[in-house]
């Protein structure tokens, strides 16, 4: 007997947890965390706004409320993108 699948993939991008030094993304079956200290633009933010993230394209996230786009590239390794904008 083969089991069934059970439930859909509903979001391709989801925000797992917060914590006072960043949060946990699930994209594309893999965690990511976003330490504050790399990405500041997303310490202020409400919970809400920080949850309310779209996948753009295959490597392309974008957070409208805080008009953040990040490239994956840019989550998996930020030591390369060492330049950041406060907000």
């Amino acid at each position: 007997m083969k089991s069934k699948t059970t439930g859909t993939v509903i979001s391709e991008v989801e925000v797992l947890n917060v914590s006072p030094r960043g949060f946990w993304l699930w994209v594309s079956d893999r965690e990511h965390f976003l330490g504050f200290e790399d990405f500041p633009w997303f310490r202020s933010a409400t919970i809400d706004q920080v949850c309310n993230v779209t996948k753009v394209s295959e490597d392309h996230l974008y957070w409208p409320e805080l008009d953040v786009d990040l490239d994956l590239a840019s989550i998996e390794h930020p030591e390369q993108f060492p330049l950041k904008a406060a907000h």
